[in-house]
């Protein structure tokens, strides 16, 4: 399976791959940017883990915020 199929796949349905919104940090298949997008499909389709997603997310965005400065 291509990266691009299985991301997409993974869009579809993020909890079908991994247990928590944290594992996806872990995946090393994919970027951040990526990452951020699964997290963001996730949250979109499971409403009863908004809290646990969002913080997952806020870690990912600050991680992409303190590289963005490194890299000026």
């Amino acid at each position: 399976m291509s990266k691009k199929r299985l991301f997409d796949d993974i869009r579809q349905n993020p909890a079908r791959i991994y247990r928590t919104p944290g594992d996806v940090l872990r995946d090393r298949r994919f970027d951040d940017g990526e990452r951020l997008e699964i997290l963001l499909a996730w949250r979109d389709a499971a409403p009863d883990a908004q809290d646990e997603i969002a913080a997952v997310i806020a870690e990912l965005e600050n991680r992409l915020h303190i590289s963005g400065h490194a890299a000026e």
